[in-house]
């Protein structure tokens, strides 16, 4: 059973006031990978802690980066659960992992940051990994 959505707001704002695309369904997670040109970053965002204080805040600073993915879209592990698990399908080679981040580039997986690469960094870490993805991944 999914998460009641007033107990997840904030957790979706975090990333939505930064301007990220939320996904709610398999049919828009679709549609946004298969006519994605350029690279797509997706953040796999969670209730749990290791998001909140860690994956989350990592990726606000990561975007003030200059080079970042064309687009930024986010799914809620545990109350989106079809438009989740339908963006995982799309992280190849990967098992369920939240909170996670991958970056996509014309559609293929070209970058995923797991759960227990997460876990063990603060959100200055993962940002400085993320931003090393982009200079790697997102630069024409």
């Amino acid at each position: 059973m999914p998460y009641p959505e007033i107990m997840i707001r904030p957790m979706r704002e975090d990333l939505t006031r930064l301007g990220v695309e939320e996904w709610r369904t398999a049919d828009a997670v679709d549609s946004a990978v298969q006519n994605s040109k350029g690279t797509l970053m997706v953040v796999v965002n969670s209730i749990c802690g290791c998001a909140a204080g860690k994956a989350r805040p990592g990726v606000a600073l990561a975007l003030q980066h200059d080079v970042k993915p064309d687009k930024i879209a986010t799914v809620f592990a545990g109350a989106d659960i079809e438009a989740t698990e339908r963006a995982r399908s799309y992280f190849t080679g990967y098992g369920p992992s939240s909170p996670s981040i991958a970056i996509l580039k014309d559609g293929q997986l070209v970058y995923m940051l797991e759960r227990f690469q997460i876990e063990g960094r603060d959100a200055t870490q993962i940002a400085g990994e993320l931003r090393q993805a982009f200079d790697q991944h997102c630069v024409s």
